[in-house]
């Protein structure tokens, strides 16, 4: 199939999209909906319909009767289900590509890259299913069996933003399905389309009805409806702190339940005397400017040794100028748009803020042109510490850069936000790397790379950036109750 073809293909899929709940799409039991956009030009995709009090409750009553088929179904059986969406997806891979870029933004190279992540993530927690050990602990009395033994924490309940419509709906949904509960998710309403994907792949993989379930609508309304839920025994959510903290607050308050909470961060990234400054350089720009800066874990401040500040300064803008900005759908494109016109706007007023604090404007700063939402890859050097693209998320194509003289006041300015999600250093210095890595305060550190985020690794914050993992054993683990059993045969 061509590509024009296929991007035909994947437009028609926003026509159709829906709730699925007990095994069935629906257009949900009311008539509220709300526009899909695409953020390359601000043409309506679709139409997503919400989901109604009356079906978050069908959706909870599935998900409750899933639970019992799914978490006695044998591990080999929840393997093989996985695996075969893996295999779905792969083969549906340029279709849902498109789907991705269109409702996203994101350039059409950087959808493949991530549904691939997303799909190592299926295959990761499929073949971990075969090793849901427990273990065997020697008993004091002679005839006592001690045993360990894991088990699925019942139904959960995923909330995901739009950033990663793909990759961050996998973690959850792989994660639920290998450990044995079923799933109500709660995708983004601003890129819908992708998750309604990876249900459908689930779905004509074998999974049975009730065992993934995926709702949409305002997003108060549906956290309070579903956290609140007695049947409900996990929460799984991906967004912002504020939000994050108050539905940690909700789970402790409706029958203490379980969190994974992977909230904001504000990366630091340290690059000193010693490194490859133009390795660096090149490697933290392509990061930064990554998804047009729309990336939790991305450097987005930069401290640089003095003695190498110019040349870092030089090579980063270098790199940002060679960008091309345009709908991520064409080829020649290399960072698309922002997610809304909130975002742009957001990022005019970092700039004018670092520019009223002393800031130099090296490269960019302003918006992009046609009628999209679009930014221009921006560096700030000379960026003080007390302005708000060092100190906020900015969440977008902005690189505030500033000077730094020794290995301790780096740490400390590193270190200094509430936040500690990921952090970065660069140098050639074996033992500076040993010394950041265990300075820096965050969940994930990344040494003369950025490649932390990985299926089998465990990706997560610290601080006010969350707590628990996904991915990797301790992805798993999220999901399971640890029971001892005590057996003494009569």
């Amino acid at each position: 199939m061509s590509q024009s073809s296929t991007l035909q293909a994947a437009s028609k899929r926003f026509a159709h999209l829906g709730l699925y709940i007990n095994g069935e799409w629906s257009a949900g039991t009311g008539d509220i909906t709300e526009s899909v956009f695409n953020p390359a030009n601000g043409e309506v995709l679709g139409l997503l319909p919400h989901a109604t009090q009356r079906d978050l409750e069908a959706a909870v009553e599935a998900a409750s009767k899933g639970f019992v088929i799914w978490s006695q179904t044998s591990a080999i059986e929840r393997r093989r289900v996985l695996m075969e969406a893996a295999s779905l997806l792969r083969q549906r891979s340029g279709l849902i590509s498109q789907v991705l870029t269109l409702e996203q933004g994101k350039t059409l190279a950087e959808a493949r890259l991530e549904l691939g992540a997303a799909i190592d993530v299926f295959e990761w927690y499929a073949e971990e299913t075969r090793r849901l050990y427990g273990r065997i602990i020697p008993a004091r009395q002679s005839g006592v069996v001690q045993s360990v033994e894991l088990e699925p924490i019942g139904p959960v309940v995923a909330f995901t933003p739009w950033n990663f419509p793909a990759l961050t709906p996998a973690r959850k949904i792989a994660g639920a399905i290998a450990a044995g509960c079923s799933c109500i998710i709660k995708a983004s309403e601003e890129t819908p389309a992708t998750c309604v994907e990876l249900v459908r792949a689930c779905i004509d993989a074998g999974l049975p009805a009730g065992v993934l379930n995926l709702v949409f609508g305002v997003p108060s309304d549906v956290s309070e409806a579903l956290v609140r839920h007695p049947a409900i025994r996990k929460i799984s959510f991906t967004g912002s702190i504020a939000v994050g903290r108050h539905l940690a607050a909700m789970a402790s308050q409706h029958g203490l339940k379980r969190c994974t909470l992977e909230l904001g961060g504000h990366a630091p990234v340290v690059v000193f005397d010693d490194a490859d400054v133009e390795s660096a350089a090149a490697i933290c720009a392509a990061g930064r400017f990554r998804n047009a800066g729309q990336v939790c874990v991305a450097p987005s401040r930069f401290y640089v040794q003095r003695g190498v500040y110019a040349r870092f300064v030089a090579a980063f803008s270098e790199a940002a100028e060679k960008l091309v900005l345009g709908n991520g759908a064409d080829a020649a494109t290399t960072m698309g748009p922002l997610a809304s016109p909130r975002r742009v706007d957001a990022m005019e007023k970092f700039v004018e803020d670092a520019l009223s604090q002393g800031a130099r404007l090296v490269t960019g700063g302003h918006r992009g042109a046609g009628p999209g939402y679009f930014f221009q890859p921006t560096v700030l050097a000379e960026v003080a510490d007390s302005a708000l693209a060092m100190c906020d998320e900015t969440f977008g194509p902005i690189a505030p850069v500033a000077a730094f003289d020794s290995f301790d006041e780096a740490m400390t300015r590193a270190n200094g936000l509430p936040f500690g999600l990921a952090a970065f250093a660069f140098t050639r210095s074996a033992l500076t790397m040993t010394r950041a890595a265990h300075e820096l305060a965050a969940g994930m550190v990344g040494i003369n790379n950025l490649a932390i985020s990985v299926a089998e690794a465990p990706f997560g914050g610290i601080k006010q950036s969350g707590y628990g993992s996904e991915g990797g054993t301790e992805g798993l683990s999220a999901y399971l109750s640890t029971k001892f059993v005590s057996r003494l045969p009569i």
